[in-house]
């Protein structure tokens, strides 16, 4: 999970903001410059400053022949943020995207918990395993006697948020819609049921702490989760719920006017479709997992992988898929070892080896597919986990860094990429334990905004 924090989509007003946004093309990596320009209120009688220059987004390829950097320059632009007692038992990794190099090391071979860094391996492993365009169905079925089953696909994003009002995930599919198909439809309905039968095996990861639903962390890991489980739709960390195939029931019914319990019962085959609503597309989804640090959605992507490849539709069976679709596009997986697919659980080790190289393919020319996880990383000082961190007045990082955030009581990990001022994009995995993550976070954030500054020639 990322680091905690309320209102993550609440506009930051800055000074001065540079958000930048990777991604790459065949031949290196293309940078979207956003720069927002806001000066202080002059003194009476000063003659009135220009308008300010309209947002300007626009894409401007990274020269191929920009300075390439080397294992000395960036050994010296870090040395003295790698040594910051706050980052603890340190391991790290950092290499050149265009080409691959490593440039600097730590330990990089050490398995570590990486806490939600493990989102990295599940995000990739679904890009390149997965149809980008894929979508899950959620439906209900006709029962006997007036009843309608509602059937889970496994996804989360379904959300009971009336039309019209604002979703926590994007372009999710609605509860009213369905109400609205069914009634639209003239079926009388007496009851609702909820079909679960979709996933199988235990929805709690043996070593997940229950008093993380409570938490907002994590909700029992169902195939029918409606707004992630939360019982504040669009509180990020809002507490979940115990039962979210029956609260999910229970929006239905409450959108149909329908009385009485909602139980269980698996749909008949065969039976007819009154109604259904498609998830958002695949890319779009890791996306959204990547960006809020969604435990729940990389649990549900990791098992949507694992159905695909013939294997069960249990969070063990999501964690095999993980590992197995990485090994079988040529990730070396020495060391890696994961009880789940969010990074929850303490169990996991991942080297910071692996996050690096993970980071470098995506962000370079060998692997193409899994470009689109640059989309979904948090922008430093701007976007999703780290809305909060890199403040522009200190740290140069700020708007030129993306990456994915990691934290965990006595564990902070940040793994990603960042532009150099020479147009040199670097890919980093950052490993930090045994000391507090409120420490930890702006020591690796100091790193990270380091390699920005550095030419590292």
């Amino acid at each position: 999970m990322g680091p905690r924090r309320r209102s993550t989509r609440r506009m930051m007003l800055w000074t001065v903001i540079s958000v930048v946004i990777l991604a790459l093309i065949a031949a290196g990596s293309v940078a979207v410059a956003l720069h927002l320009d806001k000066s202080d209120e002059l003194p009476p009688g000063v003659p009135p400053q220009p308008a300010a220059i309209s947002v300007n987004p626009q894409i401007k390829a990274v020269s191929a022949n920009a300075p390439e950097p080397t294992a000395a320059g960036v050994s010296q632009a870090i040395a003295a943020s790698v040594r910051n007692p706050a980052l603890g038992q340190f391991t790290g990794q950092i290499s050149d995207a265009l080409t691959g190099a490593t440039l600097w090391t730590d330990s990089p071979a050490e398995p570590r918990v990486p806490a939600s860094n493990a989102k990295i391996l599940t995000a990739s492993a679904a890009l390149l395993a997965l149809p980008h365009d894929q979508r899950l169905t959620t439906t209900v079925v006709a029962g006997p006697n007036g009843q309608i089953i509602l059937k889970g696909a496994g996804d989360p994003t379904l959300s009971a948020q009336p039309r019209g009002a604002d979703t926590f995930y994007t372009d999710a599919p609605r509860i009213a819609e369905l109400a609205a198909q069914i009634r639209k439809a003239g079926i009388p309905v007496n009851s609702v049921a909820v079909d679960t039968s979709a996933y199988s095996g235990p929805t709690m990861e043996r070593t997940w702490d229950r008093r993380d639903i409570a938490g907002g962390d994590i909700t029992p890991i169902e195939s029918l989760i409606a707004d992630g489980g939360r019982i504040e739709p669009l509180d990020e960390y809002s507490p979940r719920v115990e039962d979210p195939a029956v609260s999910a029931g229970t929006a239905l019914a409450s959108a149909l006017g329908v009385q009485g319990r909602v139980t269980e019962a698996n749909a008949p085959a065969g039976g007819e479709v009154v109604a259904k609503v498609t998830s958002a597309p695949l890319v779009t989804r890791v996306n959204d997992m990547m960006r809020y640090s969604d435990n729940v959605l990389a649990e549900t992507l990791s098992i949507e992988l694992s159905v695909a490849r013939g294997g069960p539709a249990s969070i063990a069976g999501g964690v095999s898929a993980v590992e197995g679709a990485l090994a079988e596009h040529g990730f070396d997986m020495t060391g890696v070892t994961l009880s789940d697919a969010s990074g929850l659980s303490y169990a996991n080790r991942v080297p910071a080896a692996v996050l690096d190289k993970l980071m470098a393919a995506a962000s370079g020319p060998s692997q193409p597919l899994m470009r689109s996880m640059l989309d979904g990383l948090p922008v430093a000082g701007g976007t999703g986990t780290l809305a909060d961190r890199f403040d522009p007045t200190s740290n140069p990082g700020a708007g030129w860094v993306r990456a994915k955030t990691g934290t965990l009581t006595g564990v902070s990990s940040l793994t990603g990429i960042v532009q150099t001022i020479d147009g040199r994009v670097l890919s980093f995995a950052l490993m930090s334990g045994g000391t507090s993550p409120a420490d930890a976070r702006p020591a690796l954030d100091d790193v990270a905004g380091d390699l920005r500054e550095c030419g590292c020639r």
